[in-house]
């Protein structure tokens, strides 16, 4: 809605408004951002003292487009440096651009050939709003980008903000953390190269007394799979603006006269009714939005890396596939170890041939067995690393990252390749290509082992670019890899739950959550990735007891429970498996097939009750509850758990006793669980709702 005096508009969705106005001084304000307003309402907000039109002497304002100007001394999401050594910003507006969901505000620089774009858009029956920001160079000298932040939220005061994030490292990914908000900068963010397992590009505030049912919450993750910042300020009067983008200090970007660089999507949403609330609109969103096949249920998947590591012969992947296909999985994955002289971790990244001794017929044999057990067939790549004992090493040296006159740091014996390049990108593509072309691989599991060292590019004139351009080329290799092979799927991994959001999720149909695969330890894991991403993409493996990583021993239907909240995986070594496991792991995962629906496509819901703990899932007339005990206290009985969101006017049958519930009781009295009084019980219970 413009109003052209006052400069007014409101990005609407189903529930909530958006709304920004253009002060005298040309600066983009943010006024609003909460429950949707009628336009007379908005307009009201200009009589607010806080109004951009209301100044008030001695507080600094809040821009929804941050730029280094004078008395801007908070953060400044949009930071250049002009080739005369200029670096203040004094933009002028231009015009409001409206389409059908997108509203885009065009600036100029006052002396200096920048234009500045920043984009809302909106979706319908999402209350998610995308923001980026594009700078064109109209000129012919060059600019220096040193910050160029896809969005500043501008959060309304509250009292006592608190934010929520998602830490972790490598094997305890995506721990949800909330804290109370300190005055000044709070700064998160990733300088390894990939969106990393230390942080996930994904915060919300909230006045600090929000709960998972009640309570409003504001939050914002970043599309983008490299080195990434988010900014939470907070000001002396208590306001909060978060300020999200790519790249990292102290790097920056050089944009040539005539070019325009594009910063990935950062997206807010605001929500009521608390956290659970807030992660439903995520999923939502993602279903709607983001993931390339959304309608598609995944399969169960079985990789054969913990059963086999580097030690296998194709006749050994083929007795693994016949062992997964009888217990019911439907894609079989062959993990490290089949190209080159990968024996070992020690050579042969980067040579993407079959191993001559392990296949000597190629990988057709190996597929043909998979495919006639019924089963998809799956592989494991690693495309951005190469081992320095490699044929692509010896004859491109130059092709990974390095400093001229320091040493190449190793991780796991490997070096990343310089994607970059347009050459190493070429090859990159090419290869993946041709093994794709020559062999009826229906997924990829694509991985990346190790973050950025010696980041350099000798030769480039403009170096800082690799932070950035490796991300957009590793997207483009994907993008042509889907076009060219429309019925591949693809995982990413990065050891583990190193490169998980919303950039790599528009391009993969899932990711690998942790390589801790301990049932209990995924518990917390699998809570903290739902706090925005979608059983959907969330793989979960069942594997051998005593855990390979931990070497906690847990009863097989605990780790089936737990593995059955996302995408259900099986990775032990089926070859040790007594014939009673077998079977009853098959019982599972026919189990996990029934309620696959719910749990994939369906409204997610977490539940506690005691030392119990679950989550529900709700699609159409089916719900389920999967519930899990690690142990309980002085033989206490467990309570009731209370269902949410349920019809409280219909019935429900529990498909495992027969039994019909009442809505109205399970929701206000809860539903008797009959949980083994052992430690590390678990249940799935169906829930079917009458006629």
């Amino acid at each position: 809605m413009p109003a052209h005096e006052p400069r007014l508009w409101t990005i609407d969705t189903p529930n909530t408004s958006y709304v920004v106005a253009v002060d005298e001084h040309d600066r983009l304000r943010g006024l609003h951002w909460g429950p949707r307003l009628s336009p007379e309402q908005a307009l009201a907000l200009l009589d607010l003292p806080e109004s951009p039109f209301r100044p008030v002497i001695g507080r600094e304002p809040r821009f929804d487009l941050g730029a280094a100007s004078s008395f801007q001394y908070g953060h400044n999401g949009l930071q250049v440096r002009f080739s005369d050594g200029t670096r203040d910003l004094e933009l002028a507006f231009t015009e409001a651009i409206e389409g059908d969901g997108d509203l885009t505000f065009v600036f100029t620089d006052r002396h200096y050939p920048l234009e500045v774009r920043t984009r809302y858009r909106s979706h319908p029956g999402s209350d998610v709003i995308e923001r980026t920001l594009a700078l064109r160079n109209t000129g012919t000298e060059p600019i220096e980008v040193v910050r160029a932040d896809s969005a500043s939220w501008v959060v309304p005061g509250l009292d006592t903000p608190r934010l929520s994030q998602l830490h972790g490292e490598w094997g305890a990914e995506t721990q949800l953390t909330r804290t109370t908000i300190p005055y000044g900068e709070t700064v998160i963010g990733s300088r390894r190269g990939v969106t990393s397992h230390q942080a996930n590009p994904w915060v919300a505030i909230d006045d600090g007394e929000a709960t998972e049912t009640s309570g409003p919450v504001w939050s914002t993750a970043l599309a983008w799979s490299g080195t990434w910042r988010i900014t939470v300020e907070k000001g002396p009067t208590g306001s909060v603006v978060v300020s999200a983008g790519f790249g990292h200090d102290p790097i920056a970007i050089r944009l040539g006269g005539g070019e325009t660089l594009e910063t990935p999507i950062a997206a807010g949403l605001h929500t009521e009714g608390g956290f659970a609330s807030a992660a439903g609109a995520w999923h939502e969103y993602a279903l709607a939005h983001v993931l390339p096949h959304p309608e598609e249920v995944r399969p169960v998947l079985y990789n054969s890396w913990e059963a086999t590591e580097f030690d296998f012969t194709a006749e050994d992947q083929m007795r693994l596939a016949e062992r997964a296909a009888a217990m019911g999985c439907e894609l079989f994955v062959m993990d490290d170890g089949w190209f080159g002289a990968r024996v070992n971790d020690r050579a042969g990244l980067g040579d993407w041939t079959p191993n001559p001794d392990r296949f000597p017929d190629g990988l057709g044999p190996l597929i043909k067995h998979v495919h006639g057990c019924g089963m998809r067939f799956g592989i494991w790549v690693e495309p951005e690393m190469v081992n320095p004992d490699s044929d692509l090493y010896r004859a491109h040296p130059d092709w990974v990252y390095h400093q001229p006159h320091r040493r190449r740091s190793e991780v796991r014996q490997q070096l990343v390749l310089n994607l970059a390049r347009p050459d190493v990108a070429d090859y990159i593509h090419a290869r993946l290509d041709e093994l794709l072309s020559r062999n009826e691989i229906d997924f990829v599991k694509w991985d990346m082992n190790r973050p950025f060292t010696e980041a350099g590019w000798p030769g480039s004139d403009d170096p800082d670019r690799l932070w950035f351009d490796h991300t957009r080329n590793l997207y483009a290799i994907l993008d042509r890899l889907r076009a060219d092979h429309p019925n591949l799927r693809i995982e990413s991994c990065s050891s583990g739950g190193g490169r998980v959001d919303f950039g790599i999720l528009r391009r993969t149909d899932q990711v690998w959550t942790s390589d801790n695969t301990d049932a209990v330890d995924r518990i917390a894991i699998q809570d903290g990735f739902a706090q925005v991403y979608p059983a959907r993409v969330m793989g979960a493996w069942v594997t051998d007891s005593p855990n390979p990583l931990t070497r906690r021993e847990v009863p097989l239907d605990f780790r089936f429970h737990v593995a059955m909240a996302g995408v259900l995986a099986v990775g032990g070594d089926l070859r040790i498996w007594s014939d009673e496991d077998q079977a009853r792991g098959a019982e599972l995962v026919a189990d996990y097939k029934r309620i696959r629906p719910a749990v994939q496509l369906g409204r997610r819901r977490p539940l506690r009750a005691g030392a119990v703990t679950g989550v529900q899932y709700d699609r159409g007339d089916q719900t389920v509850v999967l519930v899990w005990r690690r142990s309980r206290a002085f033989a206490y009985p467990d309570p009731l758990l209370k269902l949410q969101g349920l019809d409280l006017d219909a019935r429900y049958r529990d498909e495992r006793t027969g039994r019909v519930h009442h809505g109205a009781i399970l929701a206000a009295h809860g539903l008797e669980l009959g949980l083994d009084p052992a430690d590390y019980a678990s249940a799935m219970i169906e829930l079917t709702r009458l006629p």
